[in-house]
């Protein structure tokens, strides 16, 4: 086995471009910045989860000494909402709130204490609604409703086969409800930013997001400035997870800003971060999953209830991902999906790493345990016996790209030291053992489409430059975020080029220089960026080598590029410096490529043309005095193509690892009636460097089948899906106790009572999951 490690990789293990300024703390994010006489602002938000507003009175605020502008939607000159995909939510609620982070006014003050301060001047009357504080109440025909379409954001559903006749042929049926947490991204860097107008009358704006021309987008709907009249500057970011691709802090900043005709700072606080801020989607994930004799699934029945807050954002397309990755990799004749996406005046719910996947495949996995152990063989064997072949359709049985990465993850898992070993792992340690300590081994499979799936536009553009002082620009409407992609980009640049590090620029997150490449998500930037150089070096190289060839004299098919300039292809030496090269241009060399994300030719809406496959071991200790886990080591395989960064490639999967540890263990934003009762970082556990002491091997699959055109694979969600099964399934097998809910619960594995599997449900039980 190859584990991807610095001895493993030579030469390609690579310091990050942005690495040094990161650990010594010199990186400046964008709202580390300032500028003089700028102003300060600030939001006023509900105190109530659901309200009409009855009046609002800025007048004391407005006249309170260093109080420059106080806004409420009287003041939004176009359209008073936004939203990637269904823009419901208000910049300024105008006659109800909907949550307790929804915004009423803003306020842009001389300091900081003074836009504070005069928050609490604002006189808003409110006549208390009653909470929706549950997606079942939400359901109920009784409750009000919070849109005057109604509660349901989305339904989804899949139907193939006859799920019934196919229970009638089960000889078991494992029935189980699976809950999934409220999780906070819980970036380092909150929301914020400054916002400057331009003498010209051009607004720019300097905030962190995932997608600066979705923003620019938005904020010119808002503002009714046209988009070119925006500059979104949207790079570095610390950190996102997917919890800034939505607008937050923008339109305030910017509506202030043009208000004021001075710069503007925001920055939220962790407290208002957790209070307006996206969260994961917690959903109820009921399952009926049944096999025959000798094992093949026979009937696959799913009910989903996802809880997606006040407002849309990308609750819909969420839950799409969820209803297909519901049904995962394994061969049914006869499944039966149902979901639906509810709003609540519960927080705000919204795009997290995994997208929805994470919820389904902790579903999804634990029935697979579940079964296995009603069958009596082992889950891994059982997996690999109801797993599609090569060449097979997607879950909604439509095209997909053809890969074998499935068997390949799978092979690697069963072959990984730490599954073989798994029984020694756990009862023969050479270390004495305290008797309430105990030790199992459990494994997940995942599948993960990338993109954004049919039916989105999912479009992608770079460009390549040599610009006039002899460097070679690559500039991509992506954004720095946390993930590597600078470091990925110049290693691409260097691998396709033969340049050195010093011959580059790396243009990205900035609505004035870079192209509109989509959005940094979806596993997709990787993926993009290379298909767009594979696009442009051909074109581009050949520009640069016939402007040589005229100089220079000799063929261009005897010249490549490389370090520093182009050069002799038979001795490699240097003829002529880009440097030079440049000089001699009459006209710019560029090349710039426009291009769509693949996608499969499926009707069903969401569905995904390019997955990736994992498998994860992991191995865990149990103190059921404390009921507290302790993740000790893991074993990941990654099928996704060629792997472009080695140091990055590591770090998605060891910090997606560490996220989901969280998720399974301690994360969990709890609400009552509406109110967030964990307000700050003392409240929300997130794992540190003690709660990952334990190896984290990482198994790459770079292998792709013949004649693949799609390359590498993005890998920036995997390392989380698959986790939170795989540690449920180690805790059954340390202490026999099933895990359904999550964050896993202390007293549940301190109990002292035996797991019991429970009876057989009888075989010619009808279904009874229609709730949904």
């Amino acid at each position: 086995m190859n584990i991807l490690n610095k001895d493993s990789v030579g030469s390609r293990w690579r310091v990050r471009t942005d690495g040094q300024d990161k650990v010594t703390g010199n990186l400046k994010y964008l709202t580390d910045m300032s500028m003089e006489g700028m102003l300060h602002g600030r939001v006023l938000r509900s105190p109530h989860p659901h309200a009409w507003i009855l009046s609002i009175d800025t007048k004391k605020a407005r006249q309170y000494p260093g109080v420059i502008a106080v806004l409420t939607y009287k003041d939004v000159p176009g359209l008073n909402g936004y939203g990637i995909a269904n823009p419901n939510q208000p910049v300024f609620c105008e006659t109800r709130v909907r949550y307790v982070g929804d915004a009423v006014a803003a306020v842009a003050a001389e300091t900081e204490e003074i836009a504070e301060f005069a928050l609490t001047l604002i006189q808003v009357e409110y006549e208390q609604l009653p909470v929706i504080d549950d997606p079942e109440k939400s359901l109920d025909p009784a409750s009000p409703l919070l849109h005057p379409e109604g509660n349901r954001l989305h339904s989804n559903a899949y139907v193939i086969g006859d799920v019934d006749a196919g229970f009638r042929k089960c000889k078991h049926i494992v029935e189980e409800t699976y809950h999934t947490p409220r999780q906070m991204h819980t970036y380092m860097e909150t929301e914020g930013g400054l916002f400057v107008p331009e003498s010209n009358g051009r607004l720019t704006v300097y905030a962190p997001t995932q997608h600066g021309y979705m923003d620019r987008m938005q904020l010119a709907r808002i503002t009714t400035l046209q988009e070119d009249q925006i500059r979104v500057v949207s790079s570095p970011i610390g950190g996102s997870f997917g919890g800034k691709d939505e607008l937050n802090v923008q339109p305030y900043g910017s509506l202030l800003a043009l208000a004021t005709r001075r710069p503007v700072k925001m920055h939220n606080s962790r407290w208002e971060s957790v209070r307006a801020g996206l969260k994961r989607h917690p959903m109820r994930i009921a399952m009926k999953t049944g096999i025959d004799a000798q094992g093949h699934i026979m009937a696959h029945q799913v009910r989903v209830l996802a809880d997606t807050g006040p407002y849309a954002t990308l609750g819909a397309e969420v839950l799409n991902f969820t209803t297909e990755h519901v049904i995962g990799p394994y061969e049914c004749e006869n499944v039966d999906v149902n979901s639906v996406s509810v709003y609540t005046n519960n927080g705000m719910s919204g795009e997290f790493r995994g997208f929805g996947g994470n919820q389904a495949i902790f579903a999804l996995e634990g029935q697979m345990d579940r079964l296995a152990e009603r069958l009596g063989i082992d889950p891994w064997e059982f997996r690999g016996m109801n797993l599609k072949p090569e060449g097979s359709t997607g879950p909604y049985g439509h095209p997909i790209v053809p890969t074998d990465g499935a068997r390949q993850v799978w092979t690697a898992l069963s072959e990984s030291p730490l599954w073989r070993n798994k029984t020694l792992s756990a009862d023969d340690s050479s270390e004495p053992k305290l008797p309430w300590i105990h030790t199992g081994t459990g494994a997940a499979f995942v599948m993960h489409g990338a993109g954004l799936g049919i039916g989105i536009p999912d479009e992608s553009a770079g460009r390549l430059t040599l610009t006039a002082d002899g460097k070679i620009e690559a500039a991509f409407g992506f954004e720095e975020f946390g993930q590597g992609l600078l470091s990925t980009l110049e290693i691409m640049l260097i691998e396709t080029l033969g340049c050195a590090p010093e011959d580059l620029i790396l243009r990205i997150g900035d609505t004035d220089g870079a192209p509109h490449s989509g959005s940094s998500t979806a596993s997709r930037a990787t993926a993009m960026m290379w298909r767009s150089l594979q696009n442009m070096r051909g074109t581009f190289t050949e520009k640069l080598l016939t402007l040589a060839e005229e100089k220079l004299g000799i063929a261009a098919s005897r010249l490549m590029t490389g370090e520093n300039g182009v050069r002799l292809k038979s001795t490699n030496d240097l003829l002529l410096s880009y440097r030079k090269l440049a000089t001699l241009c009459s006209e710019p060399i560029q090349c710039e490529t426009h291009h769509h994300f693949p996608v499969t030719s499926a009707a069903q809406s969401g569905a995904h043309f390019l997955y990736t496959y994992a498998s994860v071991v992991i191995q865990v200790e149990v103190n059921q005095l404390t009921g507290r886990v302790r993740v000790m080591n893991q074993f990941h395989s990654v099928a996704a193509g060629p792997v472009m960064n080695p140091q990055g490639y590591l770090g998605q999967i060891e910090g997606g690892s560490g996220m989901a540890v969280g998720f399974a263990l301690t994360e969990e934003a709890v609400m009552r009636e509406g109110h967030y009762m964990t307000k700050n970082l003392d409240t929300y556990l997130i794992p540190t460097i003690a709660d990952l002491s334990g190896n984290i091997d990482v198994l790459p699959i770079e292998e792709l089948p013949d004649g693949d055109i799609f390359g590498p694979r993005g890998i920036g969600e995997i390392g989380t899906i698959g986790v939170a099964p795989a540690i449920a399934a180690a805790v059954y097998d340390a202490v026999g106790k099933r895990v359904y809910s999550l964050p896993m619960d202390p007293v549940q594995l301190q109990a002292n009572t035996p797991y019991s599997l429970g009876e057989e449900v009888e075989t010619d039980d009808k279904p009874t999951m229609d709730r949904c």
